[in-house]
């Protein structure tokens, strides 16, 4: 048996924000307010923005100790503000 992930590219607006516990983790917040654990995030995004529209990929097969959301994989972002 080898299990299917399907993996949706999108497009998310939102702030870049640490969160968890310990060393933490950098997360987008959606302006819908879901929360996305960035997976190796640029350096670009290792630290608070305001806004900043990404373009990336769900990672379905991956989990982390924070569990604060869904797993991103950045392909492309834009920093609108910071």
């Amino acid at each position: 048996f080898s299990p299917t992930f399907h993996m949706t590219t999108m497009q998310i607006k939102g702030k870049i924000e640490r969160k968890g516990f310990g060393m933490g983790v950098w997360a987008l917040v959606s302006e819908e307010g879901q929360t996305y654990e960035l997976w190796n995030p640029p350096s670009d995004l290792c630290h608070p923005l305001e806004t900043v529209l990404i373009e990336g990929t769900v990672q379905e097969e991956i989990m982390t100790i924070a569990m604060i959301g869904p797993v991103l994989k950045v392909n492309h972002f834009t920093i609108l503000s910071s």
